[in-house]
């Protein structure tokens, strides 16, 4: 099996990188125009530093042991370690921190899903020691500008909030709390009516489920439920951030208020949304994020709480959406010269004049003829590689040049 990569991994050639670095270098330039600068962590975490306050199942991270019997793992997602790293390294900074990074990351899939894909890429931002609806909002305006920026079509943004649908399921006994929150992180409307669940529970079960829509409506909904003075308190934030969004958005943003939104990574504290696109009848999840007001705090040495919002784009859902519009690079770059000797003592003569050509202009590409081909061969091989000039070198220096 040495010849094929393990279930769930693959390999990436020239053309898809192009691809992807060009989404990654854009979404780059965009982070840093709003005053993000880039970190980059470890690939390898403590187990217990990725899975700190039970939001990450230790099943869903790939672990490796360590001499030490200490157990090791490729950490499932970025926020737990820029958190750690915020907190621990960056001590002293001013705040609010701007953090962005491009990295890859790794999910153990289920034992019953052989083969899923085990590693992922991801470039997204968080904003450490900032709470509010300001920050909220920031944060939800540079995702749209990103989007505008790429050239995405047909996108939308879900939006919801943590902590009043997890008030909103206080009413359900513990027993079966967890199965209901679980029904609506899956939309899993038919498991959810067959619940063992009161009349009215289940009525207040499915108006959760169905409370998505045009924002106005549903806050409307929920004014009239019998909210506690921190749900209240919620539902007022919710309202502030909707129209700040409208009133600051340069572009549309299409935003739905959907508060059966449960992300499966449970650390969020407030706002939580899902970026979707639709393309030729498929929906792609995008991007995701939200706000964890809590998860500073696990990792602070004194366990002092701060605010932080985030969110992360999926770059192979991104290439997904891109590739039929022709915005990406169709073609990798091509040389702008070929070197070639035309005897062996013409080599180093020739590596003296690729380097020239190099020192001539910072991003000029030179690639050099290893020998073994005619020169009907050499140009062919030109013409195929779209490299427009030749320098046919000889043993004293001489320089012939050409073009295809």
């Amino acid at each position: 099996m040495i010849h094929q990569p393990p279930a769930g991994a693959r390999d990436l050639f020239p053309l898809e990188v192009a691809q992807k670095c060009w989404i990654n270098d854009r979404l780059q330039v965009k982070f840093q125009q709003w005053g993000y600068q880039r970190i980059v962590t470890s690939t390898l975490e403590w187990l217990d530093t990725l899975t700190a306050g039970g939001a990450i199942k230790p099943s869903t991270v790939i672990q490796i042991q360590d001499n030490s019997e200490k157990t090791l793992g490729l950490r499932p997602e970025l926020t737990a370690s820029i958190a750690r790293a915020a907190v621990t390294r960056m001590a002293g900074n001013t705040y609010p921190q701007r953090l962005c990074y491009r990295a890859n990351v790794f999910r153990n899939p289920p034992q019953s899903h052989h083969g899923r894909q085990l590693e992922f890429y991801q470039a997204g931002v968080e904003l450490l020691f900032a709470g509010g609806v300001l920050a909220d909002a920031e944060i939800l305006l540079l995702l749209a500008d990103c989007l505008e920026d790429l050239g995405i079509q047909n996108w939308h943004i879900l939006l919801g909030d943590a902590g009043l649908t997890r008030s909103l399921l206080n009413i359900f006994p513990t027993s079966v709390r967890q199965q209901v929150r679980y029904c609506l992180a899956n939309l899993d409307r038919i498991t959810l009516e067959n619940l063992p669940l009161e009349p009215a529970l289940k009525e207040q079960a499915l108006l959760l489920f169905d409370l998505r829509g045009f924002p106005k409506d549903v806050l409307a909904k929920v004014a009239h439920l019998d909210l506690d003075d921190e749900a209240q308190a919620i539902v007022r934030n919710l309202k502030s951030l909707v129209d700040l969004l409208d009133r600051s958005s340069t572009a549309s943003i299409s935003l739905t208020l959907d508060l059966s939104l449960v992300q499966t990574i449970d650390y969020y504290t407030g706002i939580v949304f899902e970026l979707v696109s639709y393309h030729d009848n498929q929906s792609y999840i995008i991007g995701q994020g939200g706000r964890y007001d809590r998860l500073l705090g696990l990792y602070h040495p004194q366990g002092e709480t701060s605010p932080g919002i985030g969110f992360a784009f999926n770059i192979e859902d991104l290439h997904s959406c891109l590739l039929p519009t022709g915005k990406l690079p169709q073609q990798t770059l091509a040389s702008d010269w070929l070197v070639i000797p035309q005897t062996p003592q013409a080599e180093s003569a020739a590596f003296i004049y690729a380097q020239k050509l190099r020192n001539t202009q910072p991003k000029i590409r030179v690639e050099l003829d290893l020998g073994g081909r005619s020169p009907e061969e050499i140009k062919e091989y030109a013409r195929t590689s779209r490299i427009k000039n030749l320098a046919w070198i000889q043993e004293d220096g001489t320089v012939t040049t050409e073009n295809v």
